[in-house]
């Protein structure tokens, strides 16, 4: 058995070998993607990983409302060669300080020059996870130095904590010719 990891805009997913006559786990993977990138609902405060086997997706992570939780897994389940959808997607609590946090962290990164090019994209790849005041950054980065100043910036607000777990491209590269 083989497993792949692969990053893009806060999404991973972990595939593994193709049955027969089925859509590979590499085609579900892509369908589970564009599925989650291209939901209207899925934004920098979301964040949602898969891992497929034998057309059983699982979704974990973390999203700001119910709806979007329930969304993803039928928008997934309907894909071909998906036989079956575990949903393990958490919603994260709803709370005037963490939106207050997410906005203010968001707006500083994505206002900095530094990130405009981030910015402009249709699913900006850092994703600020807030829960009950503590800060998780989430997706990849073009290099380390865009990493540590995403995270200098979100460190510079009142949260309990802020963990950085951004990754390059590099790494992310890395990661896939180990496999």
């Amino acid at each position: 058995m083989w497993t792949r990891f692969l990053a893009s805009a806060g999404l991973v997913l972990v595939l593994a070998a193709p049955t027969a006559a089925q859509p590979t786990s590499l085609q579900i993977f892509r369908g589970v993607q564009r599925q989650v990138l291209t939901y209207v609902h899925f934004t920098v405060f979301d964040s949602v990983s898969a891992q497929v086997k034998n057309g059983v997706v699982t979704l974990t992570g973390k999203v700001t409302m119910p709806f979007k939780r329930k969304d993803l897994e039928q928008r997934v389940a309907k894909l071909a060669g998906v036989t079956n959808v575990i949903n393990q997607i958490e919603v994260l609590p709803a709370s005037k300080s963490d939106d207050e946090l997410r906005a203010g962290i968001a707006n500083a990164i994505y206002g900095n020059s530094a990130f405009s090019r981030y910015a402009n994209q249709v699913n900006p790849p850092i994703h600020i996870v807030v829960e009950r005041g503590r800060v998780t950054l989430e997706g990849v980065v073009n290099n380390n130095v865009d990493r540590m100043m995403a995270y200098s910036i979100a460190s510079s607000f009142q949260a309990f904590s802020v963990k950085n777990a951004l990754r390059t491209d590099d790494e992310v590269k890395k990661e896939l010719e180990k496999l």
